[in-house]
């Protein structure tokens, strides 16, 4: 693996496959009495949010932990940035101190490739701006793999704000390398110009988007992304754009819901789907774990089960 986890623009297909056997082994980890071993012990992580997180932020910080990795968690607020120290110059103070990796995540696009440039320690990219966000999209597909025996040819419908999301983003570079066909679905305001040339299929409605889908995913509306509104109401999205009751008839049996969180019941989503049989967000937030200890290991020189266990 390369020195960064930039973009999944950067993995090929091999690699994202290698990644996620790597998850499928850390995952037992999680399930033992001990949920710890001594792999990462004396390696430093810092994790460097200028975002709002929950899922990304805790869930990279446990993987650190149940690794024995040392972890600092970086507060903007308290740091020197708020005094106009520029995020290179904050960059090189950290290289001073000889982290091993740096979890960046930050509003403008790009931000990341920039680190890596100037700082000999991996950088992982955790979200930036409309970008990509490559560990939510390796744990989604891991998500998809534990559930279907065969990823090529899978057909997978992407619902949402699809222009601000990089989960989105990420997700469609992810699935169409692996052989998944994919069909967004949104309003015109939340679609990409030319969104065709991301070698998807473009519904018109919900129901053409999700009918014969072996997977649903669901994107929430990225109004902190954009000052102008893109929709009458909350309302009137969930009329038009939300999955509701009425449409399970439409889905496959086996199909599956995915959502990246965080979820705005009634919104996007019916509670009853989110917390139903066919519904596996939970599942994805546990696979967030092991990816990003999958991702850590890899870096950082671990490829093996071997290497993992006490």
């Amino acid at each position: 693996m390369k020195k960064d986890l930039l973009g999944i623009a950067d993995l090929t297909p091999f690699e994202i496959s290698m990644i996620l056997d790597l998850a499928e082994s850390t995952k037992s980890i999680s399930e033992r009495t001990i949920k710890k071993v001594p792999t990462l012990r004396g390696r430093t992580v810092v994790n460097l949010f200028f975002e709002p997180s929950t899922r990304t932020r805790l869930s990279f910080e446990v993987a650190q932990k149940r690794l024995s990795a040392d972890t600092v968690n970086f507060s903007v607020s308290g740091s020197s940035i708020s005094k106009g120290e520029t995020l290179v110059d904050t960059a090189k103070n950290l290289a001073a101190m000889s982290p091993n990796v740096i979890v960046i995540r930050h509003s403008v696009a790009g931000y990341p490739h920039r680190l890596a440039k100037i700082m000999d320690a991996s950088i992982v990219n955790a979200g930036d701006g409309f970008h990509e966000h490559p560990t939510q999209a390796l744990l989604d597909l891991m998500t998809i793999r534990e559930r279907k025996p065969k990823i090529e040819g899978l057909k997978v419908a992407i619902v949402g704000d699809i222009a601000r999301s990089r989960v989105a983003g990420s997700n469609i570079l992810c699935l169409t390398k692996m052989g998944v066909e994919v069909t967004v679905m949104g309003p015109s305001s939340m679609l990409p110009l030319h969104v065709r040339r991301l070698g998807v299929n473009v519904a018109p409605n919900l129901k053409e988007a999700i009918i014969g889908k072996d997977v649903v995913m669901l994107l929430r509306i990225q109004a902190e992304r954009d000052a102008a509104p893109r929709f009458p109401s909350p309302r009137e999205y969930n009329r038009y754009f939300g999955l509701k009751m009425e449409h399970i008839k439409y889905l496959k049996s086996d199909c599956i819901i995915m959502h990246p969180g965080p979820i705005n019941r009634g919104v996007e989503i019916d509670p009853e789907i989110a917390d139903g049989p066919l519904s596996v967000i939970l599942d994805q937030v546990a696979n967030g774990v092991a990816v990003r200890m999958a991702v850590l290991l890899l870096l950082l020189g671990g490829r093996s089960i071997y290497e993992i266990s006490d």
